[in-house]
């Protein structure tokens, strides 16, 4: 194991012993359709379905694989050839044996057919093979130098290949009752009231999970997920369960301890969408503007209570390749105004420059007031933003239909710009689909260095690449980059190692335990 993981040897040592009972009491928040990861990849699903299901690696806050369901493996000399020895005792919640039958189904024919993340990189893999019945061998068409950053559960979860092949993977019976390897098996779903899973007896881990169970709460209200976390009704939020006004108060009390780590992997960063199809925000000088009239420290300590920090550039500061030399232009509303000057928007009787509606994110409390201080920040140099409201579902279509003018938006990142960045800014992507280049920009240069980096033989090569596109994309401003987010997880001191891997909350939780 990494050295970023506490042992439970180490635990030992500290004088936390581990100990065996109990139930973890949490939210979830929205509640989601399925448990199926792959089938449905929202966040709700991510952060309950990590419980059930597994990875073949896990990824320490550093992004350093690190073994799960392989207990290792080794990449060839020529970066083709990728050989994961799995481990031989494990087993579905079902008591089938799990073998590379199954990861290999899970690769190239479930994730391929209802993952779009997944099927872009695992169509880069010429052949899958299975010596025996504890060995997969991929074999890649080129180097692919972030491909083990695919194998997370929550990009590819291994599943029974018994349960779905042969048939609708969408609608199989195995989605509503979701099986897999991980340390607690699904249980019941009382819907709109909670979800249990269960300690599953025969978890590979001996002596693990340590909890009975888990059960997720369903609380649509944000004052309620607080007032229950407050009153011990649930031991632990994550995610956006809690609005980042109310995280102070929870933090002076005594009994909860509030981390903003464990998104490591994700670095979900936010920007204000813009669509360069409506004038004026085809300009340049207009996007430079409106970037240089918000103060992104404002939004960091006054709206988030510095959970999160302010971006610099599209590549969050937690990811693989960020430049730190390539940074926005600061907070300077003079600087604003000439450039919209330039720009030949000059400002009628009433000051205003130009209209600009802006829909408003439809995710809570926060995003309401970020609006408003947009409008705010906007007005002082004579754009006027209309506010536009709407719910969470017509808000992806209009987003996806190009039906906007501005927005908020935020994704993750996935450890490496090729995941998670990339998608945002290449021509090849722009489509009517919500978290693809909606905003239509297009820059060949920028397409260019996008794909000498994907496609780079060394990280050296990839890290320049990377580096001249994101000086470019600096200038360009195709969206407005505002935070690189992070979400408190809260929880009750007795709830041990909530957090402790890259990716948080999202984990198998095979080694959390309460104590007494």
């Amino acid at each position: 194991m990494g050295p970023t993981l506490m042992r439970v040897e180490d635990a030992l040592a500290q004088g936390i012993a581990p100990r065996r009972g109990g139930t973890l009491t949490t939210i979830l928040q929205p509640e989601p359709p399925v448990l199926q990861i792959g089938v449905n990849n929202q966040g709700p699903t991510l952060i309950a379905a990590g419980k059930i299901f597994q990875g073949l690696v896990k990824f320490s806050p550093t992004l350093e694989p690190l073994p799960e369901l392989a207990e290792s493996w080794t990449i060839s000399p020529d970066a083709l050839t990728y050989t994961f020895k799995l481990r031989n005792n494990v087993k579905f919640h079902d008591g089938t044996p799990m073998t590379a039958d199954d990861v290999i189904f899970s690769i190239m024919k479930f994730h391929m057919e209802v993952a779009p993340r997944a099927r872009a990189i695992f169509q880069r893999i010429d052949k899958a093979e299975a010596p025996d019945a504890h060995t997969v061998v991929l074999t890649l068409k080129a180097p692919f130098e972030p491909f083990l950053l695919m194998f997370d559960v929550t990009a590819c979860a291994i599943v029974p290949k018994h349960l779905f092949d042969g048939q609708d993977y969408r609608t199989a019976p195995a989605v509503q009752r979701p099986i897999g390897t991980g340390p607690f098996r699904f249980a019941e779903w009382q819907r709109g009231n909670f979800i249990r899973l269960e300690r599953f007896a025969d978890y590979w881990k001996p002596g693990q999970p340590y909890l009975d169970a888990i059960i997720y709460r369903i609380v649509p209200d944000s004052q309620s997920r607080r007032l229950a976390l407050e009153t011990g009704q649930v031991l632990m939020t994550a995610a956006g369960d809690i609005e980042p006004f109310d995280t102070p108060a929870l933090r002076a009390r005594p009994n909860l301890e509030v981390l903003t780590t464990g998104w490591e992997y994700f670095s979900p960063l936010s920007w204000i969408e813009t669509n360069h199809r409506v004038a004026p925000l085809g300009d340049v000088r207009v996007r430079q503007a409106i970037s240089r009239a918000i103060d992104r420290n404002f939004i960091a300590q006054r709206l988030w209570f510095n959970i999160g920090k302010p971006a610099t550039n599209p590549v969050a500061s937690t990811t693989k390749f960020h430049d730190p030399s390539a940074r926005i232009a600061g907070f300077d509303p003079r600087a604003a105004m000439q450039l919209l000057d330039a720009a030949g928007l000059r400002p009628n009787a009433q000051g205003v420059r130009a209209t600009i509606k802006h829909l408003v994110l439809p995710y809570g409390e926060v995003w309401t007031r970020l609006a408003e201080y947009l409008r705010q920040s906007l007005r002082q140099v004579g754009i006027q933003l209309e506010l536009e409201s709407t719910d969470a579902g017509s808000w992806a279509r209009r987003i996806g239909a190009w039906e906007y003018e501005t927005s908020i938006n935020f994704v993750y990142q996935f450890g490496d710009p090729t995941l998670g960045v990339e998608r945002t800014y290449v021509s090849s992507n722009i489509q009517r689909v919500t978290f693809t280049n909606t905003g239509g920009y297009s820059n060949p240069r920028v397409d260019q260095l996008f794909a000498a980096a994907r496609d780079g033989q060394t990280a050296e090569q990839r890290r320049a690449a990377f580096s001249e596109v994101q000086k470019i994309l600096v200038e360009e401003v195709p969206q407005i980059w505002l935070m690189e987010m992070a979400f408190p997880t809260i929880h009750d001191k007795r709830v041990q190692n909530a957090v402790r891997l890259g990716t948080g909350v999202h984990a198998s939780y095979d080694d959390v335990f309460l104590t007494s």
